[in-house]
C-alpha cells in the first residue's frame, strides 16, 4: 500500500495542454453539440413524464378514496360525526388497501 502512495506522489501529472493521440480528432472523442442537445431533450422529456405519472397516480388514489368514502356512507358505515368507522381491516391502516374488486 505504501508503494502505491509513494508511486502516486512521485509520478508526474499529465501534460495540462491535453493533446490528442495522432489520428484522432476532437469530434471522435466528445459527443459534440448534437449529443448535448439530445441528452438534454431526453432529461427534460423524462422529467415531464415522471411529473405526469405522479399526478395521474395521485388522481387515481384520490378517486379511490372518494369512492370508498361514498360506499361507506351508503352502507351506513359512517359515525355520527361523518368520519368512517374503523372496520378492523389491517390492509386499510395506511390508506393503501390496493384496488377493490366487485
Amino acid at each position: 500500500m505504501h508503494h502505491l502512495i509513494l508511486a502516486l506522489t512521485v509520478t508526474p501529472s499529465p501534460d495540462p495542454t491535453g493533446t490528442l493521440r495522432p489520428g484522432l480528432s476532437e469530434d471522435q472523442v466528445t459527443p459534440g453539440t448534437w449529443g448535448f442537445v439530445l441528452t438534454a431533450f431526453i432529461v427534460i422529456l423524462t422529467t415531464f413524464l415522471i411529473v405526469d405519472m405522479v399526478r395521474r397516480i395521485r388522481r387515481v388514489r384520490y378517486r379511490a378514496q372518494v369512492e370508498e368514502a361514498r360506499l361507506a356512507a351508503e352502507a351506513g358505515g359512517s359515525s355520527a360525526d361523518g368520519n368512517p368507522v374503523d372496520t378492523g381491516n389491517p390492509a386499510d391502516e395506511n390508506g393503501d388497501a390496493g384496488p377493490r374488486t366487485r
